[in-house]
């Protein structure tokens, strides 16, 4: 069975959005996550941010471009859910991280923020709902 044929077997919350509202929602942050993480990467290689500014950024990028793979490559529901838990609590970390440099990159992150909270709350639904012990 397809990654999709799979996911649609399992059991989710009614207020699920659709394949291609959470691409559109994917489509406007992927813009705003590459410009603000650039920023931010070119500025601590420049020296104007400190290099420690980059750490949340680099796990946030790693945790975001893992969540596809272990959620439909591996089918791994409890990895999925951790993962997307790093992915949250690395977007609170970013903003605190960079604040004091670049405001603008911190207020950035709230509408990832506010989507992946919401996606994190879907996704920890759709565990408990399918988890079987």
């Amino acid at each position: 069975m397809n990654w999709l044929e799979w996911y649609n077997t399992l059991s989710k919350p009614e207020w699920t959005p659709a394949p291609a509202t959470i691409s559109l929602i994917w489509q406007i942050l992927y813009p705003i996550i590459l410009i603000s993480f650039g920023y931010v990467f070119i500025q601590a290689g420049r020296g104007r941010f400190p290099r420690k500014t980059v750490i949340p950024f680099v796990l946030n990028l790693i945790a975001n471009l893992s969540f596809t793979p272990l959620l439909f490559g591996l089918r791994n529901l409890p990895l999925a859910t951790l993962d997307i838990l790093i992915v949250w609590s690395t977007i609170l970390w970013m903003c605190l991280a960079v604040w004091r440099y670049s405001r603008w990159v911190a207020l950035a992150q709230v509408p990832y923020f506010i989507w992946v909270s919401i996606a994190t709350v879907l996704q920890i639904s759709i565990f408990w709902s399918n988890w079987k012990v």
